[in-house]
């Protein structure tokens, strides 16, 4: 049975919930991602920051420039241990707006899976299967 850290990105961006929002929002736009998780300095995951949690911006005065990432993140965030199920994973995904889900080992960060993680893989048992018919 294939687990969460069979598919995740071990190479996650992630920010702290002290950093400057619109810090943050560069940051999103300079890796083409859609949300980041928000850590302590041990890794810890406390909480996202997604593209839609910023979007309260729009409208905002000078009073934005003093915010930080704690002031818009979710939390707590969902997540799934590196040995759970691509499955759940899957099911998460499917039954909930995000687009992407972080992946944990003893509550510390050690990856993300997005939507397109799972479709790259599904399009490549396909090829497979394709190949042994």
């Amino acid at each position: 049975m294939l687990k969460a850290k069979d598919l995740m990105t071990d190479n996650v961006v992630s920010v702290q919930k002290e950093t400057p929002i619109y810090d943050a929002l560069e940051l999103l736009l300079e890796n083409n991602i859609t949300g980041i998780p928000v850590v302590r300095g041990d890794m810890t995951l406390i909480g996202v920051l997604s593209e839609k949690d910023a979007l309260t911006l729009f409208n905002a005065d000078e009073e934005g420039e003093n915010k930080t990432v704690s002031d818009f993140m979710t939390q707590p965030a969902i997540h799934f241990d590196e040995d759970e199920g691509l499955q759940e994973v899957c099911d998460c995904l499917t039954n909930n707006y995000f687009r992407r889900i972080p992946v944990t080992s003893k509550g510390k960060l050690i990856g993300i899976i997005t939507r397109s993680d799972i479709i790259k893989y599904i399009l490549q048992q396909k090829v497979k299967s394709r190949a042994v018919d």
